[in-house]
């Protein structure tokens, strides 16, 4: 897509000033700062204006006149993607648009299982409300204190209960959108089966933003567990985790909420770095597991399903040394210590970080193969490897040798990716496993994906997007 806008005059930032209030429009840099960096300090990007509507029709009206004016927008949610999807260029054409006052819950239904909610709604709040209604909204991520619902969908966000409930995209039953237009596409029914022509919300959701911006959304809600049970695994070998693995889908379907792999490395960096994590077990062990079980029967359910998980694999020799979380404090602290994980990179000094998934079987051959690669090209880098083992998503994170110098080892980032990539695609992996694509991965989405996915990709972007003005320059 063409990503080249003429600047914005004044008498146009008005206009769309005029559309939210003077005071929900951002003009000044000290309060535009916050909204053109994001968390890595990756991106950057320049605009003159923020806008912060609070309603549909406020967003409404904003998409229509940037159509007639050919005015580039970049929706934005919590401003916590890693791949730079939500960040402006550096032009100063682009305006940002802030979903953060779209921030109602409309409607909890616990008949049909369904929560309503606006983009601007806090993950966190949005699970503490269906905890209120005794039900469950099990997509949970490290960022869910500051994230939003719309940012979430547009990213298909995954997290720790993709395992068992799949990602964002599985959770949502219908969208409100705001097209480039100014045109409300209202689909928010609550129904579970819909065979009635294209199913047009699938296109919105992952979209990071280019084909429109999601206002509002019907989300599944899921009974509360009666039961859970975490456990701190120690193996020896990710080869072990995944025959564990097995034992534990087999014994536990889909009670097996979570089953979480992390590297010795990976362990001792959040010990180090980060306040309140302790570890679990007394001894030191290469690799560890944080298997989680939740059970709609009863507590006692899933404490025997656990103990029969863990005395299967001590009887395999798969499990070296585990410990039961004895309180929801102790389940709450390993929680702590696999959530801090990639935040523990930061002391180490420069760190090239890869969201990458393979097949659940191939994850140990993809560690032994990419760390031989990686380090052949970097020898004493420290291979920080973690993530969701159970649906085949790494977080294989590469921090920089000791002592090494943090610029030096960055200048690097497209080489070490190529690498692990490569390992990846000769793998039938993905290099986006749920992190989107932004500005990051766009130049080698299109290298590397079919010819034809990338052009049915730009010709649905062409369709709904004809002027070219939904967050240009990412995804494709």
């Amino acid at each position: 897509m063409d990503d080249t806008h003429m600047a914005l005059d004044e008498a146009l930032i008005d206009r769309f000033a005029a559309i939210v209030g003077e005071k929900h429009a951002l003009r000044q840099p000290a309060e535009i700062e916050p909204y053109v960096r994001e968390p890595r300090g990756l991106y950057g990007g320049t605009s003159r204006l923020v806008l912060r509507p609070g309603s549909v029709e406020e967003v409404s009206r904003i998409m229509a006149l940037a159509s007639e004016t050919g005015t580039p927008i970049v929706p934005q949610g919590g401003n916590t993607g890693l791949v730079g999807g939500q960040m402006p260029d550096k032009s100063g054409a682009q305006i940002v648009l802030s979903l953060g006052r779209l921030d109602r819950i409309r409607e909890v239904d616990t008949a049909s299982n369904t929560i309503t909610a606006e983009a601007g709604v806090v993950l966190q709040r949005l699970q503490e409300a269906a905890d209120e209604a005794e039900r469950l909204f099990p997509l949970s991520l490290a960022s869910q204190g500051s994230c939003q619902i719309g940012g979430n969908l547009s990213s298909n966000a995954g997290g720790t209960g993709v395992l068992a409930y799949g990602n964002t995209r599985d959770l949502c039953l219908g969208v409100e959108v705001v097209l480039p237009t100014g045109e409300v596409f209202d689909d928010l029914r609550k129904l579970k089966k819909d065979n009635t022509g294209y199913d047009l919300k699938d296109l919105f959701v992952g979209a990071e933003g280019t084909l429109g911006v999601i206002t509002a959304a019907v989300l599944k809600l899921l009974p509360k567990p009666k039961g859970r049970e975490v456990a701190w695994v120690g193996l020896s070998s990710p080869g072990d985790a995944l025959a564990l693995f097995g034992k534990a889908l087999g014994r536990a379907g889909n009670a097996l909420t979570a089953f979480e792999l992390c590297a010795r490395v990976a362990v001792d960096f959040s010990a180090r770095h980060m306040p309140g994590t302790v570890e679990p077990l007394s001894g030191k062990h290469d690799w560890y597991v944080l298997m989680e079980i939740s059970s709609g029967r009863s507590a006692e359910d899933a404490r025997a399903l656990i103990e029969e998980i863990l005395g299967e694999g001590l009887e395999a020799e798969l499990v070296e040394d585990a410990v039961i979380a004895a309180s929801l404090a102790q389940a709450a602290a390993f929680w702590h210590l696999r959530e801090s994980m990639s935040e523990a990179q930061r002391p180490e000094g420069a760190s090239i970080k890869h969201d990458v998934s393979v097949p659940v079987a191939a994850i140990p051959d993809f560690i032994v193969r990419a760390g031989k690669a990686v380090l052949k090209a970097a020898p004493g880098a420290m291979l920080v490897t973690f993530g969701h083992m159970g649906d085949g998503n790494l977080h294989y994170n590469i921090s920089q040798p000791a002592g090494a110098d943090p610029k030096a080892f960055l200048a690097r980032y497209g080489e070490i990716n190529a690498i692990v990539h490569g390992v990846v695609r000769e793998m039938n992996g993905s290099i986006s496993a749920e992190h989107g694509i932004g500005t990051m991965k766009r130049d080698e989405l299109i290298a590397t994906a079919p010819p034809v996915a990338t052009d049915l990709m730009r010709r649905v972007r062409k369709a709904f997007d004809p002027a070219g003005i939904m967050n240009p320059g990412k995804m494709i």
